[in-house]
């Protein structure tokens, strides 16, 4: 037995001795490798979207998505995976959506809708108003409570098609979704409906999160999204007559918040076990379609990046943690949660990394971090290069990590190519085979080999960095 585990630790030594005698350039090929033809991503994204499917907080494919992911963690030999319990919000849409244009008495054009998340159901027989449409609150608010009242206010801003950055667009209408109705209600409005927040001109409603600002129960009104082309074709309808009637009838309702958890995985660290660094994504979505894109792909890249380590030969230094939160969508208890107890344990997160943008082919990543580590990223450029990784830019990172953000650590957020990622978004048609097997499994490999370099190197400033060749 002695000369058993003599013989094991030799091998092991000199296994690290070859690990150790590897450039960054030999490890980052080993992880693209392993990425590319020996991935599990793709398997567990089919698992998730085509057998557990939508998981909104609080639902049935919610649990069972934190149960199939922990098993499959378990299954990785992991030195910890546990679950943390977090309360959510339990928000159910209910029986599909129904509306239609009347333009005049018994003449009516059927229109694509869905509830806004948080939003309130019509009465029973559904809601019937005259429209006033706005694209901005300053237009709402030139128009006055004697233009709005009793009837639904429609916004119809669309994203700005000539941003290349597909986000910056969203970001810049998003607002009359989230904020819409709690605005409207200022002025009397009855109800409310959005245009999807979507470039595409096509017929699916995108739903998403919507505030009432703390109002009462008796002061809330139904808020609905529209499709790109019937909020095309209500607007024109509106230019040529000003009388028309929207009618929408929903179901949905807020019920009691529910116990539901983030899922946890842990390589501890070899030399510096007390300092954590996170990578991650949401495990709830919409309910409409299967939530692929946002973000079973966030998840399960997430996932493969402690599996690609260990099959890389990596030992990491620092005690690295998959976590996949709740609740993102509705809400954000999961991230807030896990900073919190994170805090509470005086746990020191250098660094997290967070895939919430769809799972297109990666273009880089953004960094909300000081300059010094901005310098030492912006050093291993050239190790991407191969991989076509360009985009290395000081920004935002991800909303379930944000709320781990020191003044010393690093955040950062995986940025692939976003311009199909609305076309999927919050839609029916974020479905699995929207998906590339490629382009997911690249992007588990760019996540692994950032993880790898911040582990190596720390989150210090370039000057006290190792070269890019050992």
């Amino acid at each position: 037995m002695k000369i058993l585990k003599s013989i094991l630790l030799v091998l092991t030594i000199i296994s690290t001795l070859n690990f150790n005698a590897q450039t960054d350039e030999d490890v980052l090929k080993t992880i693209y490798k392993q990425s590319l033809t020996n991935g599990k991503s793709y398997a567990w994204l089919n698992h998730l979207s085509n057998q557990i499917g939508s998981r909104l907080s609080g639902s049935l494919g919610a649990e069972r998505a934190v149960e199939y992911t922990k098993e499959e963690l378990d299954k990785l030999g992991l030195d910890k995976v546990w679950l943390q319990p977090v309360m959510v919000p339990k928000w159910v849409r209910g029986s599909k959506e129904y509306a239609y244009i009347e333009s005049e008495p018994g003449k009516t054009t059927n229109v694509n809708i869905c509830a806004l998340g948080g939003s309130v159901a019509t009465p029973a027989l559904g809601l019937k108003a005259e429209v006033v449409e706005v694209k901005n609150f300053e237009e709402l608010n030139a128009l006055g409570a004697e233009n709005i009242e009793g009837k639904i206010v429609f916004y119809n801003r669309p994203m700005q098609a000539d941003l290349v950055n597909t986000f910056e667009a969203y970001g810049g209408c998003v607002n009359q979704r989230y904020q819409g109705a709690a605005e409207a209600i200022k002025y009397g409005a009855i109800g409310v409906i959005v245009r999807s927040m979507n470039l595409r001109m096509d017929d699916l409603p995108h739903t998403g999160s919507m505030t009432y600002d703390n109002l009462p129960v008796d002061r809330r009104i139904p808020s609905a999204a529209i499709s790109t082309n019937d909020a095309e074709l209500l607007s024109t309808m509106l230019k040529l007559n000003k009388n028309i009637k929207f009618y929408f009838k929903q179901n949905c309702k807020q019920l009691n918040d529910v116990q539901s958890y983030n899922v946890i995985g842990e390589i501890t660290g070899s030399e510096y076990p007390n300092e954590y660094m996170v990578v991650g994504g949401h495990l709830d979505s919409w309910d409409l379609g299967d939530g692929s894109h946002d973000d079973g792909a966030g998840v399960v890249q997430s996932m493969d990046v402690l599996r690609l380590l260990k099959e890389s030969g990596i030992t990491p230094k620092r005690s690295i943690r998959v976590v996949l939160f709740m609740n993102e969508e509705n809400g954000l208890r999961g991230g807030r949660k896990y900073a919190e107890v994170a805090k509470q344990k005086g746990e020191n997160h250098v660094f997290a990394l967070e895939s919430d943008s769809g799972g297109f082919t990666p273009r880089g990543f953004s960094f909300d971090c000081n300059d010094a580590a901005f310098n030492q990223v912006l050093s291993w450029q050239p190790l991407f290069k191969p991989y076509l990784i360009h985009y290395f830019e000081k920004g935002g990172s991800g909303a379930d990590v944000g709320p781990l953000k020191t003044e010393t650590n690093v955040l950062a957020g995986l940025r692939p190519d976003s311009q199909r990622y609305f076309d999927h978004h919050h839609a029916s048609n974020d479905t699995f085979d929207a998906v590339n097997k490629r382009e997911l499994e690249l992007g588990a490999a760019t996540m692994t080999a950032l993880v790898y370099l911040f582990d190596k190197y720390g989150v210090n400033p370039i000057a006290n960095a190792a070269p890019i060749k050992d």
